[in-house]
């Protein structure tokens, strides 16, 4: 019901920002909760950045450098990441959560992000 794409990703260097963006095929106004999540090789997929109704959360790794945002009229989510470190270096997902008709989850096919001099 939901297919996502992610862009936005590349090598930045330690310091640096790059912003993710989330293209949903249709309103994200109904969907539940919107999230980024990433995972580097041999880890597990971990959850970064949470957007629903009114509220956000976050990672404690990445709190007050990243942001999560979203434009509701361009079904679009974004990831703000500044002040970027070696250890943020993942594949990043977007991920779409709906509770009706059933509940599910999509993903989109994922964004490299590496941070490296």
């Amino acid at each position: 019901q939901v297919q996502l794409v992610e862009s936005g990703g590349g090598l930045v260097q330690p310091g640096g920002s790059l912003r993710l963006s989330c293209a949903a095929s249709r309103s994200i106004f109904s969907i539940y909760a919107m999230a980024w999540y990433r995972q580097a090789p041999g880890k597990h997929r971990e959850l970064v950045a949470t957007i629903s109704g009114g509220w956000t959360n976050y990672t404690d790794s990445v709190k007050g450098r990243f942001t999560i945002s979203r434009d509701n009229a361009k079904n679009t989510v974004y990831l703000q990441m500044n002040s970027l470190k070696p250890e943020d270096t993942a594949v990043y997902y977007c991920n779409a959560r709906t509770v009706v008709p059933v509940p599910n989850d999509y993903w989109g096919q994922g964004t490299q992000v590496t941070v490296s001099s």
